[in-house]
């Protein structure tokens, strides 16, 4: 029983990384007032661009910075649109999301199906690893576990809720105006954190390729970007809580591959469907048990609203 605890803990956390580092991307995009729906069409970029870097550098690291760059680029086109054009961001979301979609299936076409020869190794944590159950899942893991679950949260919460500029960070995603006023470069901020957020976005998609899935196919990104987006809500715009979401969301993912792979008397398609019944479940539950919370956890009042400094 222990042995199956953890190793369906290690799948969640493996399966948790994805969405953790594309919710917080989304997290830092939303703070400052903008929605970025193109979170799977960078992904799925971030994904391709890493398999094709690698096999030809064969290094994951190199794989990694080259989906951080793609992605930081994307995140720049659509935050001139969005941000700089002040175009509809649902429009602009939407629209890379087609384009990432579209141009990763035809960058990627001579490498589906083929298995990455470089990918992220483990690490071992003396003492820590030795904890039942937890250890092993957490502590005996992929390198890169550990910084995204323990290092970018905790300092992307520093810095928005301990320091000034994440005051200022938050005051953009507000008001605006208000924060314009008081001297605060709203629209360079805006373009930069969403440049930062689909850098992010990039990187889970480096991760889905060279650690959780070593392979790139068509369609393989599977909607983790709109689940990403779901995370979001469901945390009310704080990046711990969008983390815990995530490996709470891993959790599921693992619930069912141990159901296959044990033969559980389920239907595999319902199985299959947890995570999308998962995804309808994190939005829901925000409403319904979050209504006295609804201050602490609303979005930002000023988001998918484009900011015009001449109409206050």
């Amino acid at each position: 029983m222990i042995t199956l605890l953890t190793g369906m803990l290690a799948t969640a956390v493996l399966a948790g990384g994805v969405l953790a580092l594309a919710a917080l991307g989304e997290v830092l995009a939303e703070r400052v007032g903008v929605t970025n729906l193109g979170v799977e069409g960078l992904m799925a970029l971030g994904a391709v661009s890493a398999v094709i870097t690698v096999f030809s550098f064969h290094s994951p690291w190199v794989g990694l910075l080259v989906a951080i760059m793609v992605g930081a680029v994307g995140g720049m086109v659509f935050a001139f649109g969005a941000v700089v054009m002040r175009a509809n961001q649902v429009l602009c979301g939407l629209a890379t999301t087609f384009m990432g979609l579209g141009l990763s299936t035809a960058l990627g076409h001579n490498y589906a199906g083929q298995p990455v020869d470089a990918t992220f190794g483990h690490v071992t944590i003396p003492l820590l690893s030795a904890i039942p159950v937890i250890g092993p899942a957490f502590f005996a893991q992929n390198i890169l576990i550990v910084p995204i679950y323990v290092l970018l949260p905790a300092l992307v919460h520093f810095v928005m809720f301990r320091t000034r500029h994440g005051l200022n960070m938050r005051a953009v995603g507000e008001n605006p105006a208000a924060a314009d006023a008081a001297g605060i470069p709203v629209m360079a901020m805006r373009f930069w954190y969403v440049t930062l957020g689909g850098a992010m976005a990039g990187m889970a998609g480096g991760y889905l390729t060279l650690t959780y899935v070593p392979v790139w196919s068509e369609g393989m990104v599977a909607g983790r970007g709109w689940i990403a987006l779901a995370l979001v809500i469901f945390a009310g715009y704080r990046p711990v809580i969008v983390t815990l979401s995530a490996l709470l969301f891993g959790l599921v993912t693992a619930l069912s591959f141990v159901g296959q792979a044990h033969n559980w008397p389920i239907d595999p398609a319902f199985l299959n469907m947890l995570p999308y019944l998962g995804t309808m479940a994190f939005i829901i539950v925000p409403v319904v048990v979050w209504h006295r919370m609804r201050r602490v956890m609303a979005a930002p009042a000023a988001l998918a609203q484009p900011y015009y400094r001449d109409v206050r």
